[in-house]
């Protein structure tokens, strides 16, 4: 993928003193055409008490260079040396930076040196990130998912991706991305007529012209959607955790599923997975580890008050089907390591509330043509199908007292607040529980879906598009995140849902229950 002159400046953010002189000798070379460019701004991610991820990317083979402090002005900063970013890489690195405990807020500044000239360094980028405190205080964060999709890409006349201005207007502490990052399987075309007669002019470039199939078109769909400065300016500034679903691959995609769609040459799934999990997981500020290199799912404590458990609703379920089985394989939708992943982590957590990133819905009935996508699968009565592996889970939760455990989604392109009950529901062994469901964030909103009484779920608020009316464009408003705040003190938590405009739609206040 080949990136225009226009492009690399748009996406360079410049800013901030120059390097200390270890890394910015005065004998640095100033020809524009020998300094590596910073294509895509920075990111950070999977922060913990003392460290966290930080990525970036360039435009040639050089290596990051990384400065860090605990203050704007960078004040006794120190230097990391970080790996090279290579084409083996698609030109990305990314640091698990650490040391950083003690710190309420990280500065950093990445450049990058030329790997034939040590002189050549690149212009900085400049990113800042909260860390989880020590102590109980106020935090704030925002969730949301579907980026870019329904071909509604990047519209320049229109301000771009507008949302992640906005949530970036929250000050939020951190970012979680519930998932379809990107759309590799969503083509743009230059220009799509509106409803009203105007026209949405999209930024085109090579990647997002056709599904993606090989490993660089995979890495497109991220570089598409760095271009934005809306996403580029809030990266800087806010923290990811970031998880997948289904459009980093293909529609509705399952393991070892054989594609029926025209568009493709590559009709292997699976392998299609293995490369888009390669461009995600490249792409994103995400640590992977040794003994598990490609898990998507993983925890977070952020404070004392509050524990992340983000989920991989992708990886291990068994084919999309009427999803009416007693049991067995084809049930599998987490899968049973992940499942006690999860309840040994919701056991163990010392946090007040703990808070399950989900990229699907429980009780929202999601179609695969006359299959079902999701968990819920149209029938009212005892679980069957994936609802097992939930049932199972809602039961151990009540059983052993784990409270506070909220739920939150996007997926289904609307938004709105859940409240589960056993005395509305088929299967009743629970403790009642919400979940809260955001999006899109740029992207086509539908909506809203037919919710199964399996576990008594009941529509407290939404808001999704007229009826009659799908696929709306992000000009009409119809774009959604939802804002978590966590008082310090009380440890009262409170869910809005809110538009692209910064409008609160629905606040649900939630009091901790003490065990």
């Amino acid at each position: 993928m080949r990136l225009t002159r226009r492009d690399l400046l748009s996406l360079g953010l410049k800013g901030g003193a120059v390097l200390g002189t270890s890394l910015a000798a005065p004998s640095i070379i100033l020809a524009e055409s020998r300094r590596p460019v910073i294509t895509s701004g920075v990111m950070s991610g999977d922060m913990l008490a003392d460290r966290a991820m930080l990525w970036s990317q360039v435009d040639r083979p050089a290596r990051m260079l990384i400065e860090i402090a605990d203050n704007p002005e960078f004040r006794g900063a120190r230097q990391l040396l970080g790996p090279e970013a290579l084409p083996a890489t698609g030109l990305t690195a990314k640091l698990d930076a650490t040391g950083l405990g003690g710190m309420d807020t990280a500065h950093y500044r990445i450049r990058f040196e030329a790997l034939d000239d040590h002189r050549a360094i690149s212009e900085p980028v400049i990113g800042q990130l909260r860390l989880p405190p020590v102590a109980r205080r106020d935090v704030r964060f925002v969730w949301s998912g579907d980026t870019a999709g329904q071909g509604w890409g990047i519209d320049e006349s229109r301000g771009g991706m507008t949302t992640y201005d906005t949530m970036l207007r929250q000050r939020p502490d951190f970012f979680i991305h519930s998932g379809d990052t990107v759309y590799a399987d969503g083509p743009l075309q230059e220009s799509v007529e509106l409803p009203n007669g105007e026209l949405w002019r999209n930024r085109v470039m090579p990647a997002k012209l056709k599904v993606a199939e090989t490993l660089d078109e995979f890495r497109g769909q991220y570089a598409y959607n760095l271009l934005d400065a809306n996403v580029r300016r809030f990266n800087a500034a806010v923290p990811m955790l970031a998880q997948w679903d289904d459009h980093e691959t293909t529609n509705n995609w399952y393991p070892g599923e054989i594609l029926d769609d025209d568009r493709y040459s590559e009709k292997n799934v699976s392998l299609l997975a293995a490369r888009a999990r390669h461009a995600f997981l490249e792409n994103m500020p995400l640590r992977q580890r040794p003994e598990a290199p490609g898990r998507i799912h993983r925890r977070f404590a952020y404070g004392p008050s509050l524990e992340i458990f983000m989920l991989d609703m992708r990886s291990h379920r068994a084919i999309n089907s009427r999803n009416r089985q007693a049991g067995g394989e084809e049930a599998t939708f987490l899968g049973q390591d992940q499942l006690r992943w999860l309840l040994d982590g919701l056991r163990q957590s010392r946090a007040t509330w703990k808070i399950v990133a989900s990229d699907m819905p429980i009780g929202l009935i999601v179609r695969d043509d006359d299959n079902f996508e999701a968990i819920a699968n149209e029938h009212h009565g005892e679980p069957l199908g994936r609802e097992l592996e939930i049932a199972g889970l809602l039961k151990a939760i009540r059983d052993e007292a784990i409270h506070n455990v909220v739920w939150l989604t996007a997926d289904v392109h609307y938004t709105a607040a859940h409240h589960y009950s056993p005395e509305r529901a088929g299967f009743q062994e629970f403790a009642p529980f919400w979940e809260f469901v955001s999006g899109p964030l740029h992207a086509g909103t539908f909506g809203p879906g037919e919710l199964d009484a399996t576990f008594g779920p009941e529509v407290v608020f939404q808001k999704a598009p007229p009826d009659g009316r799908a696929n709306l464009s992000p000009a009409e408003g119809y774009q959604f995140f939802g804002q978590v705040d966590l008082d310090g003190e009380s440890e009262t938590l409170t869910v809005t849902l809110m538009d692209s405009a910064g409008e609160a739609l629905h606040r649900q206040v939630l009091e901790p229950q003490r065990a």
